[in-house]
C-alpha cells in the first residue's frame, strides 16, 4: 500500500482536495490528529488500488514563526516517508517564488512528483496550467477541488505509478507467520522491547528485505514462536531532528501498521495514555488489525495493590468502546513479562483468522436478538432473521433484516458485545454490517 503526501504553499486548496476525496468515489475511512493540523491521514481506494494520503500544512520558507517551523518539519517528514508527492499549486496566482522553492526541495528529495494545478474552475483558466511546467516536473494536471473536474485523470496517474511500484512478494518466510508492528509514541520503549526479545543470539535472526527503501523485517524465532517484526520507528534509525516531533511516530506507524497482521501499541506507563496513543490506536482499528496494548516501564511507577487495576480501568475508559483487548504491564528493560507479549500476539493473530460456521452463529445470536430486539423506529419493527460471517480480510459479520437503515450504532455495539461474549474475538476489531434480507 503506497503513501502519497500532499504538499504545497498555504491556500492552494490542499484541504479542499483532501475533503473532496473524503466525500466522493475515493473514500477516506480515517482522519486522525497531528501536531499542527486536524487532518493528516486518510486511507483511500481508487479503482481497486488502496493507498494512504498524508495531508500537510502550508509550506512557508524564511519564517521564524514556531508554528510554521513545525509545519516545515511535517512536510519534510511526510515527503521522506511517502512513495510519491502530490505538489498542489494555484492557477489563479500562477507560479510563485514559494512554489519554486518547494519544487527545489522536492527535486532534492528524489521522490516521484506529480503537480496538481488547482482552481481550474472554468475553461478560461484551462490553458493557464501550462505555465506550471516551469516547475520542472513532467506530469502536470489541471484540476478543480471545488467541482471535481480533472481529479479522475490525476488519481489515475497516482495509482498507475503506485501499481508500478508493486513487486511480487519476495519474502522467503511462510505467509502464515504473524507479521507484527511495534508502534507508539517516541521513547515509549519500542526499541528496548524489540532488542530484548531478539537478544544477542544473532543466528536466530534473519534479515528479510521489505517493501520500503530502507526497511528490514526481522524474523523472531525463539522458544517455539515465530514472528516477523515489521520495521517501524522503533527499529529503523530516526532522522535527526524528528525525535521530539509527535507527528513523526504517527507517520512512521502508518506504513508498519498497514503491513502487519497484529499491532503492539506500546504506552509509557510513567506518562499514561495520551491523545497521540489514541490516534495510533484509531489507525490500527480502522485498518482492522489485531491489537495488543503494552504498558511499558511499569517498574518505574509508584504503585500499591490497586495501581494496576486503576491503570487498566483508565486505559479501557479511554479506548472505549473497543475494550476487548489484551493489556500487559511489563518492563522491557528489566525483562519482566516480555514473553507474555509474544503469547498474546499469537493469540490475537489466531483470532484475526477466526472463521465461525454460519449455523453456529445463528444458533447463538438469533435467540439473543429475539430476547433483545432492535428498538422500533417510526412505528416499524426491525426483524433480524439471519447472520453470517463475510469472506473479507477483516472480521466482518452481516446481519440480514427487513429494515437495516433503522438499526443504529448502539444496537450494533450490542451485537458486537454479544459476539465477543460467545466467541473468541479478543484483540480483533469487528465490523458489523446490516443488510436487507
Amino acid at each position: 500500500m503506497g503513501i502519497v503526501a500532499i504538499v504545497g504553499r498555504p491556500n492552494v486548496g490542499k484541504s479542499t482536495f483532501f475533503n473532496r476525496l473524503f466525500g466522493e468515489r475515493l473514500a477516506i475511512v480515517d482522519e486522525t490528529e497531528g501536531v499542527t493540523r486536524d487532518r493528516i491521514y486518510g486511507k483511500s481506494d481508487w479503482n481497486g488500488t488502496e493507498f494512504s494520503i498524508i495531508d500537510t500544512g502550508g509550506y512557508i520558507t524564511n519564517s521564524d514563526d514556531i508554528f510554521e517551523e513545525e509545519i516545515r518539519k511535517q512536510v519534510s517528514l511526510a515527503v521522506d516517508e511517502a512513495d510519491m508527492v502530490l505538489f498542489m499549486t494555484d492557477v489563479q496566482t500562477g507560479v510563485t517564488d514559494l512554489d519554486m522553492s518547494i519544487a527545489e526541495m522536492l527535486r532534492k528529495s528524489g521522490k516521484k512528483v506529480i503537480v496538481a494545478v488547482n482552481k481550474v474552475d472554468n475553461t478560461h483558466l484551462y490553458f493557464d496550467y501550462n505555465e506550471f511546467y516551469r516547475l520542472g516536473f513532467d506530469e502536470v494536471y489541471p484540476i478543480s477541488s471545488t467541482n471535481g473536474s480533472g481529479t479522475g485523470d490525476l488519481l489515475d496517474a497516482i495509482v498507475d505509478y503506485l501499481n508500478k511500484l508493486k513487486t511480487p512478494a519476495s519474502q522467503d518466510y511462510d505467509e502464515n507467520i504473524p507479521r507484527v508492528s511495534f508502534v507508539g509514541r517516541p521513547n515509549a520503549g519500542k526499541s528496548t522491547l524489540i532488542n530484548t526479545l531478539l537478544g544477542e543470539e544473532r543466528n536466530i535472526v534473519t534479515d528479510i528485505p521489505g517493501t520500503t527503501r530502507d526497511a528490514i523485517d526481522t524474523l523472531y524465532n525463539k522458544f517455539g514462536h515465530q514472528l516477523v517484526l515489521i520495521d517501524t520507528a522503533g527499529i529503523r534509525k530516526k532522522r535527526k531532528g524528528y525525535e521530539d516531533l509527535e507527528f513523526y511516530s504517527v507517520v512512521r506507524s502508518i506504513r508498519s501498521i498497514e503491513k502487519s497482521d497484529v499491532a503492539v501499541l506500546i504506552i509509557d506507563a510513567t506518562v499514561g495514555v495520551t491523545s497521540q496513543d489514541l490516534t495510533i490506536l484509531n489507525i490500527i482499528k480502522k485498518n482492522h488489525k489485531g491489537l495488543v496494548v503494552v504498558m511499558n516501564k511499569w517498574d518505574l511507577v509508584d504503585k500499591d495493590h490497586k495501581t494496576l487495576e486503576q491503570y487498566k480501568e483508565d486505559l479501557l475508559n479511554k479506548i472505549a468502546p473497543f475494550t476487548d483487548v489484551p493489556v500487559l504491564f511489563i518492563s522491557a528493560k528489566n525483562k519482566k513479562r516480555i514473553y507474555r507479549v509474544v503469547e498474546e500476539i499469537e493469540r490475537v493473530y489466531k483470532n484475526t483468522k477466526v472463521k465461525i460456521p454460519t449455523h453456529k452463529l445463528n444458533e447463538v445470536m438469533l435467540p439473543l436478538i429475539e430476547a433483545t430486539p432492535p428498538p422500533m423506529h417510526k412505528g416499524k419493527k426491525v426483524k433480524i432473521k439471519y447472520v453470517t460471517q463475510l469472506p473479507s480480510r477483516s472480521v466482518s459479520f452481516a446481519f440480514f433484516c427487513n429494515h437495516p437503515q433503522y438499526v443504529k450504532e448502539p444496537y450494533k455495539r450490542f451485537l458486537e458485545n454479544k459476539l465477543r461474549e460467545n466467541f473468541e474475538l479478543t484483540g480483533v476489531p469487528v465490523n458489523i454490517i446490516l443488510r436487507e434480507k
